[in-house]
């Protein structure tokens, strides 16, 4: 797998009123609570035909942590780096970033990352896990 924007979230940004999408399944990725979850491949598998959170929540390791200091600018996104405390669990093979509505069947998922350029997979042993993002934003449409 390479990391991925999901295309239904492709969608919602793109063409929102033909798909009757709702403000809470909308993604205003400055506005919106935007949250990033570290993810098991052993429980979770990516697909383009996931929507929701609900999809991918069982796989969640840790506690997702919620992206700060977002910009966008020249259509790429970007926030600070994230730092997940204390994670124990099973091991950490990609990052998925979603919006939170507070319901895991209608946050809408973002973004697949799996392929960075160090610390995946990762066994987490009970200590801080950061994720540091790439100088020139997280993901660029």
């Amino acid at each position: 797998m390479a990391n991925a924007i999901y295309p239904l979230t492709k969608d919602k940004w793109l063409n929102p009123g033909t798909l009757g999408v709702s403000s809470s399944s909308s993604v205003d990725m400055i506005d919106d609570t935007i949250k990033i979850a570290l993810i098991d491949t052993g429980t979770y598998t990516y697909s383009a035909a996931h929507e929701f959170w609900i999809s991918a929540s069982a796989a969640l390791v840790g506690t997702a942590q919620t992206l700060v200091s977002k910009t966008v600018s020249g259509g790429v996104f970007d926030a600070a780096d994230v730092t997940f405390p204390l994670v124990s669990g099973a091991s950490i093979e990609a990052l998925i970033i979603f919006k939170d509505t507070g319901a895991p069947n209608t946050s809408p998922l973002i973004l697949y990352i799996d392929v960075v350029a160090s610390g995946l997979p990762l066994t987490p042993s009970g200590g801080n896990v950061t994720a540091t993002f790439n100088a020139s934003g997280i993901f660029a449409l």
